[in-house]
């Protein structure tokens, strides 16, 4: 009898067990923190999403529950939650995580589970190689990367940009694929400095790009840091130098910084961009949370429609989750999303557009000049 009792304890774990009265979809991101405000839309969205799914019936008439797990954007916070995910034999899939340091720490524990998860935010290259049971719905730092260098150089004219990143994976997967991109283009990379993620004083640093002049300082990394570091450039005295950044930077906390005005970032999602199909998520979002979605909401709402599209046609088999997904792999088979249309390679990783914008009268505006 015990091993009967093991063998069923591990085939639920490996499989998923049958629903009871609820289907759990746990969404893991920071919902608390130095990040939280991009855990903000992630939420907002997996609950929109979650609440129009059960006024439709549910999944197969099995009412939809979602999770929230706050992870910090923290690595460590984040293997605590995988590990405690991974071993919930009710999870058939997990949506996160959100930073790409904290999907690296929890992807082996979900590999090892063989328990599906999509991100809709992590974008560093290396993660859809490391497991097939890791999706994004979201681009790489390789294509965001080479992006902002061609828009630099061909929509700005930037000829000379200093680099200015976090030590983390998100921000130097960024740099690596900007400064591999901008040496093709021509553009001369000045210079290159770093911080960390608790770092305030970047003043030693900026004063080393204030002497090169450059036409633009790059900072891929995030908006806590950015906004101290355009604010501490201008009381530098570089008041013509423009900034740009990546998705990371893509945040209202800039809007609040005066010093900020002309910053442009790249984002996966521009409402006034969007498709047809975008037009009642954005007013659903509107009218629940009195404001209008982000990139994050975007890609968490289709990460939580992907998922349950996958829960819907497999059941609760873990495994056979995976194998739906990986069935998504053409246009043709690709789900329609607000985002646009999402499927996935061979290594779970998918193709999504860019688009620019920019701070202007203190809001963000899509940017007059985007790539085609």
């Amino acid at each position: 009898m015990k091993r009967i009792a093991c063998f069923l304890i591990a085939w639920c774990l490996l499989t998923g067990a049958a629903w009871a009265d609820s289907i759990k979809i746990p969404v893991a991101a920071a919902f608390t923190g130095q990040l939280a405000s991009f855990g903000e839309g992630i939420k907002n969205a997996a609950i929109l999403k979650g609440e129009e799914i059960n006024a439709a019936g549910g999944i197969n008439g099995t009412r939809v529950e979602i999770v929230l797990e706050d992870e910090l954007c923290d690595p460590k916070e984040a293997a605590t939650v995988a590990t405690k995910l991974a071993n919930d034999p009710k999870v058939p899939i997990v949506i996160g995580h959100l930073c790409s340091s904290a999907t690296l720490a929890a992807l082996p524990i979900y590999r090892d589970a063989k328990l599906p998860a999509i991100s809709p935010a992590s974008t560093n290259v290396s993660i859809g190689k490391m497991s097939p049971f890791y999706f994004r719905n979201v681009y790489k730092d390789d294509f965001q990367g080479l992006f902002l260098a061609k828009y630099a150089k061909l929509a700005r004219g930037f000829q000379k940009v200093a680099v200015f990143y976090e030590v983390n994976d998100y921000s130097m997967g960024l740099m690596l694929a900007f400064m591999k991109e901008a040496k093709e283009l021509g553009i001369k990379v000045l210079g290159t400095e770093a911080y960390t993620s608790d770092t305030t004083d970047f003043k030693p640093q900026l004063t080393k790009f204030k002497m090169m002049k450059p036409d633009a300082v790059f900072i891929p990394g995030y908006a806590p840091q950015a906004t101290l570091i355009v604010s501490q450039a201008r009381g530098l005295g570089m008041k013509i130098v423009a900034f740009f950044g990546a998705d990371g930077l893509d945040d209202d906390l800039m809007l609040k910084n005066p010093d900020a005005e002309g910053l442009f970032v790249t984002t996966p999602f521009l409402p006034d961009k969007a498709g047809p199909q975008a037009a009642g998520f954005i007013k659903a979002y509107k009218a629940k949370y009195g404001k209008e979605p982000n990139w994050f909401a975007a890609n968490a709402y289709d990460g939580v429609g992907i998922a349950a599209q996958a829960i819907a046609a497999a059941g609760p088999d873990r495994v056979k989750i995976r194998d739906y997904l990986a069935s998504i792999d053409s246009k043709e088979k690709a789900y329609k999303g607000v985002a646009g249309n999402t499927y996935f390679d061979k290594n779970g990783d998918c193709l999504k557009d860019a688009f620019v914008k920019e701070i202007k009268d203190g809001k963000w505006v899509s940017a007059e000049k985007q790539l085609q």
